[in-house]
């Protein structure tokens, strides 16, 4: 079973969204690489600091280490436009990750 990774962007959405195309993500991408899938969960709720203009980077940081656990990275929606989404697509191509892209 492969893990997967999701990098979706999530600016404006709720986490009943987010959640909810994160699973319709998995569900597509176990029917492309046609095995089941570990879906590693990269979905923080909570920033553990003080609010500032850097959340972002924490957020970023976050799931690149999430990402090094992938055998496989899915970037859906419009993430070619979310600019934590490009980062992980770079490190994804940089890194040899297999990756999916809606």
């Amino acid at each position: 079973m492969k893990k997967l990774f999701i990098s979706q962007p999530m600016k404006g959405l709720t986490d009943e969204e987010i959640l909810k195309a994160r699973e319709e993500i998995r569900v597509r991408a176990e029917e492309q690489i046609r095995e089941p899938v570990e879906l590693i969960d990269s979905f923080i709720e909570e920033y553990p600091g003080e609010l500032n203009k850097s959340i972002p980077v924490w957020y970023l940081g976050k799931s690149i280490q999430f990402l090094s656990q992938a055998d496989i990275a899915y970037f859906g929606g419009d993430w070619r436009n979310a600019r934590g989404c490009k980062i992980e697509h770079e490190v994804a191509v940089e890194y040899g990750i297999d990756r999916i892209e809606d």
